[in-house]
């Protein structure tokens, strides 16, 4: 197909959705790929619902294509006091090297109820969810709000979920995708299933029902695209493709560690969030692997690691960042978003081409 008919009935002319990559994420990127014929995305789930209308209105400005928001589900945690003071006991070492003093934070992650009612105010084309699963009241007051809803699988088991509250199309995350894990029902080490078997099983279970599935974990060029297609994906996700473009939010440390990574630097750690997510390897991942299993769940090991994670921006240090980056990440190109599309359409067609001879 020349389209993805979940997309188009929206206005979208490419079967390419720009992963969200949530703090790496920029209106910039996000305008910059919608206008180029693909649907770019805000990844809204650590932004403050006055942030949302910002990020929003600065892609309007720059687009009138359509673009989509992503949101975290998640609820609030109320972690014991001696779990916070044992992974802040834990965590003193970093911090003193950082010459900064271990503290509980305000807050442990943005509100999600207050998220989604702004998420609601802001009527995106596409409403993209992942680390949880909505219920299908709030799946209908979206689709009631104008939006396309989109969840996050990463087992055929999530994807039946999300078809079963009324979602309109599923991204299927395959394990080599950078950044966090959408697993939301059963054990992540089973979740760990790659997009190649993902996609195949999703497409059989979702197409009877009329939902699409879009193809997302280690696609970085328009080959991808075909074969993602040639499983039954309707689109393909990328979200490393997209790091390298200027107009990301990464800083020169973090782009200078995906120029120089290969394929086999990535793996899957609990070390930075709390929660499973793929990297590219380095000194804090590996100095923190041996207390890995130990760390409070997402959202509160994430909060706690905020301190050092904003002292190694401001320094520009890659050895104590979150590099996320899927196993594709040595075949990211550091291209102007538009001309990065348009490269991929090219190949896209060119694969598509030489599949059809």
């Amino acid at each position: 197909m020349s389209e993805s008919s979940v997309l188009a009935a929206r206005g979208v002319r490419l079967p390419l959705v720009q992963g969200p990559m949530a703090g790496a994420d920029t209106a910039r990127l996000a305008a910059a790929v919608s206008q180029a014929g693909g649907l770019g995305m805000l990844g809204c789930g650590m932004r403050s619902p006055s942030a949302m209308h910002e990020a929003a209105a600065e892609v309007r400005r720059l687009t009138a294509q359509p673009f989509g928001i992503n949101l975290f589900v998640q609820e609030t945690p109320m972690p014991a006091p001696a779990t916070v003071a044992q992974a802040l006991e834990q965590l003193a070492p970093l911090y003193a090297q950082w010459g900064l003093q271990p503290s509980v934070p305000a807050r442990w992650c943005e509100d999600f109820g207050a998220q989604f009612e702004t998420l609601l105010e802001l009527r995106p084309a596409f409403a993209s969810f992942t680390f949880g699963i909505l219920d299908a009241a709030q799946v209908q007051r979206l689709h009631s709000a104008g939006c396309t809803v989109i969840g996050t699988a990463t087992t055929v088991q999530e994807a039946l979920a999300w078809a079963e509250v009324g979602a309109d199309a599923v991204c299927a995350s395959g394990l080599e995708a950078g950044g966090h894990r959408g697993t939301f029902l059963g054990d992540f080490t089973a979740a760990q299933v790659g997009t190649l078997a993902l996609v195949p099983q999703c497409v059989d279970a979702l197409a009877p029902q009329g939902v699409a599935v879009i193809a997302a974990g280690g696609i970085m060029d328009g080959r991808g695209m075909a074969a993602a297609q040639a499983l039954g994906a309707q689109a393909v996700q990328m979200g490393t493709a997209f790091l390298a473009c200027p107009e990301s939010g990464i800083g020169p440390a973090y782009r200078a560690a995906l120029a120089r990574a290969d394929a086999t630097q990535t793996r899957i750690t609990r070390s930075f969030s709390g929660r499973p997510a793929r990297g590219i390897t380095n000194a804090m991942m590996a100095q923190l692997q041996p207390l890995e299993h130990t760390w409070p769940a997402y959202p509160v090991h994430n909060a706690l690691m905020g301190p050092v994670r904003r002292a190694a921006a401001e320094a520009d240090d890659s050895g104590y960042l979150a590099l996320w980056a899927g196993q594709g990440v040595a075949a990211a190109r550091a291209l102007p978003a538009a001309a990065l599309v348009q490269e991929l359409v090219r190949e896209w067609h060119a694969a598509r081409k030489q599949m059809q001879s």
